[in-house]
């Protein structure tokens, strides 16, 4: 899949989110990545990076105190090629992987349980 296909999946993953969650979230970007780098495998305690499919960097929602402001945007990564092997693997598809990484990594903005995660992931119809 070329890397504007897979950008347009990632943005209407976001627009579908849950007008609850996606009407707050504020100062985050998300960014489509070939692959997570070095650094990043490295902090992360990774071998492979096959093993990493999105990852959430920044100030959670609710760690935001009074005083933040003029920072950069969060970052949420989505990596296209270990989703692209994960699917190809597994037989899933790809929008869906991309809608289910994406939430997960929101959770994390949010700061929300698994559980949560998972529950979000039922009302959107994964």
């Amino acid at each position: 899949m070329d890397q504007r296909a897979f950008e347009r999946l990632v943005g209407e993953s976001v627009e579908t989110l849950p007008a609850r969650f996606r009407t707050l979230i504020e100062n985050v970007a998300f960014i489509v990545e070939q692959w997570p780098d070095d650094e990043t495998m490295e902090e992360m305690g990774l071998d492979s990076p096959y093993d990493l499919l999105g990852l959430y960097r920044g100030i959670p929602l609710e760690e935001r105190g009074f005083s933040y402001g003029n920072q950069l945007p969060d970052t949420i990564s989505i990596y296209q090629k270990p989703i692209e092997v994960y699917c190809r693997d597994t037989g899933e598809d790809i929008a869906v992987v991309i809608k289910e990484t994406v939430i997960h990594e929101v959770g994390h903005y949010f700061s929300l349980s698994d559980e949560e995660m998972e529950r979000i992931e039922h009302e959107a119809g994964l």
